[in-house]
């Protein structure tokens, strides 16, 4: 339920913004600063990227040509992804921080209810989780904005103080009103950290290695849910221990603040506020040596192309070609939730009673791993087999699974059979979307965005996502009370068939191409030159 000389001068119109020293620390040397210090490793070009235009992002072709390699003499061992990696490994935390969130409420909510005086009252108890999506549709929406004039990392720094204060209030509460509250502003920073995450990873990872990195996000989130889950076991005999769960909820929001400190800026992000050898500095740490002067180049002439103003407006949405990505992002979203996947995580529990399996807790632990492995998956297929084809299989995967599970529940199987094959097709629905449905939708949505408009189209996207999500939540159960899971799960398995039609005709392949490559493709009126 989470990027020397060059051959164009610099932009004057963009030079001259930098960040209020002052408010943001930017006083240290970043010369002396430290920074996660992996060097890029040596390596040389294979051959070089074709130029013709990409309407159809041909990949297959590309990956032979754009390969990069070690050195001779590093025996063939492949660690172009690790001096990007403890960058994207510290923001994947703010992922951690959101699966822990979802995962916390799952144990202890009922003597959370008894102790705050509201125990009984489901209205009550269903608003202390929902308040929390609100506030992250507002800080979604919020993102767009501000990443725009602060970059990645800077606002996912500054939004871990609602994070942090708003799990340590809500472990303080002795009201409802200070536990709302709390909710409320760890929902802000979760509604940012969850927009901008990915578009941070697609911009500082390596091209070949985005995929696999940009899926660290996903396990993240997979790992917080699995620590609330284990952590929320003494919940069960300790009524006080959700204060203390509340508590460790603030320790990855210090981590992230104080990793992010030496986290490196997006190269795109420097370059488009004029920070240019900065931009070079990183890309020459991250990416290599090799790779400084063709990325300045492409940064710089996507730049051109979109104006050198530097914040982007919300109407531009509605502008081609932004309209069309921003129209995909809330698609994608929109069918990833009515596909069901949180009705299917609430419904789980039930499902593992039926089998003999009455712990809520270990029932939800065993979901918990199940998404990590898919997860893991994920990690290891998706710069392989790329995103188009993994999102295929995935809801495919998730559809036959909800057909199954209909099968089961409405056909007259023996009944010790029939719960068999309940259990069998929730855990292949929850690993087919770890595989794609999950990972893939946050990563390829910032890769078919522009540079110009990637916060505020990732921005629209989640707030979509936050939406949809309320209202699956809100409208489940009744819609089980009133029709039967049959009917449900089947409505759920004809969206995840029509998930798999719309990526199938709107969806391009990403895989093993830069992201100004994939901007100027889809782009039908760029010019190299600019505007």
């Amino acid at each position: 339920m989470w990027a020397t000389a060059v051959s164009h001068p610099p932009l004057p119109a963009v030079a001259t913004f930098r960040s209020n020293p002052k408010l943001f620390g930017d006083y240290i040397d970043r010369k002396r600063s430290f920074r996660f210090g992996f060097r890029s490793f040596p390596r040389k070009l294979e051959a070089a990227a074709a130029k013709k235009p990409l309407s159809d992002l041909d990949t297959q072709k590309s990956d032979n040509k754009n390969r990069l390699l070690l050195e001779e003499g590093d025996e063939g061992l492949d660690l172009g992804w690790l001096p990007a990696f403890p960058n994207v490994l510290i923001v994947s935390m703010s992922d951690f921080s959101f699966g822990y969130h979802i995962g916390v409420m799952n144990g202890p909510i009922v003597t959370i209810a008894r102790e705050l005086g509201f125990e009984g009252n489901s209205l009550l108890e269903g608003l202390v989780v929902s308040i929390f999506i609100v506030s992250a549709f507002i800080g979604s929406v919020s993102s767009g904005s501000l990443v725009d004039s602060l970059g990645c990392r800077r606002t996912l720094q500054i939004v871990t103080i609602p994070l942090i204060l708003g799990a340590i209030l809500s472990a303080q509460a002795h009201s409802l009103d200070e536990l709302l509250w709390g909710r409320f502003l760890v929902g802000l920073g979760i509604g940012v950290n969850t927009a901008l995450g990915p578009i941070y990873v697609s911009e500082v990872a390596p091209t070949r290695y985005r995929g696999s990195l940009g899926t660290l996000c996903q396990i993240g989130t997979c790992l917080g849910i699995i620590a609330s889950l284990f952590l929320g076991i003494p919940s069960e005999s300790d009524p006080h221990w959700w204060r203390t769960m509340l508590y460790i909820a603030s320790v990855p929001g210090f981590i992230l603040a104080f990793g992010l400190q030496f986290a490196v800026d997006s190269p795109r992000w420097l370059c488009k506020v004029g920070r240019l050898e900065d931009a070079k500095e990183v890309i020459c740490n991250l990416w290599g040596k090799s790779e400084v002067d063709k990325a300045v180049e492409e940064f710089q002439s996507v730049i051109r192309n979109d104006g050198s103003d530097l914040e982007s407006r919300w109407l531009e949405l509605l502008e081609e070609p932004h309209r069309k990505v921003a129209f995909i992002g809330g698609a994608l979203f929109l069918l990833q939730q009515f596909a069901g996947i949180n009705g299917v995580l609430y419904f789980s529990s039930l499902t593992f009673q039926d089998v003999g399996i009455s712990s809520s807790a270990l029932a939800s632990l065993f979901v918990g791993f199940t998404n990590f492995a898919g997860a893991l998956c994920a990690l290891y297929l998706i710069d392989k087999q790329g995103r188009q084809r993994l999102l295929i299989g995935s809801y495919l995967g998730m559809a036959v699974s909800m057909f199954l599970i209909v099968y089961s529940v409405s056909s007259p199987l023996d009944e010790e059979l029939g719960h068999n094959l309940s259990v069998l097709g929730t855990i292949m629905y929850i690993f087919s979307f770890s595989v794609g449905a999950g990972p893939v939708t946050g990563l390829i949505i910032p890769e078919l965005s522009s540079t110009r408009t990637r916060g505020k189209i990732m921005s629209f996207s989640f707030s979509t996502h936050w939406v949809c999500n309320f209202l699956v939540g809100l409208f489940f159960l009744e819609l089980v009370d009133k029709f039967g899971i049959a009917p449900v799960y089947a409505s759920f398995g004809g969206v995840s068939l029509l998930a798999a039609i719309f990526t199938k005709y709107f969806i391009v392949e990403t895989k093993g191409r830069s992201l100004e490559e994939i901007e100027m493709s889809l782009n039908p009126n760029f010019s190299p030159r600019g505007k």
